[in-house]
């Protein structure tokens, strides 16, 4: 037996929604062998992160020598990359081995409000990873924030898509359900625009919806789906994870990634 496989470069995250542990979920449901390169570990629940302790650059080189040198990933998704030094590391091992179907999901602020990533960082990763990326996918504040832009309604996101699109010369996926009435998204690619249609699920515990979404996406574009297909795809296994209504924690809780597994 064979299967698709896909590793992710991210954070951990102690209690389990959130970062790699969201991401090996999400990857392992959607039908694809989930690998990981962590690049920090955090102290973090659903109420928010206490500390975050990253790995050395040279432990995070081991780390995707290890994975691409044995099993080559169809796809790679990309979450926090906490520091300059380990975002350097990381773009010169994706180009070293010519790594495909690059989702990266620029993660800057925790939706607790914690900065996860410092400013040279951040640079960087406008400058160096953005352009080597099939997808990006960032909500409204972080297009907001990579645009220089506000977005207050649809036509704001979709011109926030072209810019970025235009910029980094890759797929851009904007996505709702920041501030906007209800969760659609806008897909910018190759110069033309498509809308995937969401309802706002009346569900509180939305912990990491979008390292949940990005590593879905990940997964089908690694079992060759299209981009358009694998954006689909991914919103409906998020609407499903949403609507399961898993209730972990005293703070915004996290998805029910398993929620499609029949139980034993």
């Amino acid at each position: 037996m064979k299967l698709h496989t896909v590793l992710t470069i991210a954070g951990s995250d102690c209690s389990g929604g959130a970062g790699i542990q969201a991401d090996i979920k999400t990857m392992t449901v959607n039908g694809v062998y989930a690998m990981s390169a962590i690049t920090a570990l955090t102290a973090q629940n659903t109420t928010g992160v206490r500390s975050i302790m990253e790995v050395t650059p040279s432990f995070l080189e081991q780390q995707l020598d290890a994975v691409f040198e044995d099993i080559y990933p169809d796809a790679v998704k990309i979450g926090m990359i906490p520091s300059a030094s380990l975002l350097e590391m990381t773009v010169e091992k994706l180009k070293q081995y010519k790594a495909q179907n690059i989702v990266v999901d620029p993660v800057m602020i925790a939706s607790s409000g914690a900065r996860l990533m410092d400013e040279t960082a951040v640079s960087l990763l406008t400058q160096q990873l953005l352009p080597i990326a099939a997808l990006i996918t960032p909500n409204i504040p972080e297009a907001e924030f990579l645009t220089n832009t506000s977005i207050c309604c649809k036509e704001d996101m979709s011109a926030a898509a072209k810019q970025l699109g235009n910029q980094y010369n890759c797929a851009v996926l904007v996505k709702g359900g920041h501030s906007l009435q209800d969760a659609s998204d806008v897909l910018y690619i190759a110069g033309k625009q498509h809308w995937f249609a969401g309802c706002r699920i009346k569900n509180n515990n939305t912990h990491d919806t979008g390292c949940t979404l990005s590593s879905a996406i990940a997964a089908n574009l690694a079992k060759g789906y299209t981009m358009e297909e694998s954006v689909q795809h991914a919103k409906e296994y998020l609407s499903g994870a949403l609507s399961a209504m898993l209730d972990l924690g005293r703070g915004s809780g996290p998805l029910h990634h398993a929620y499609n597994i029949k139980k034993i």
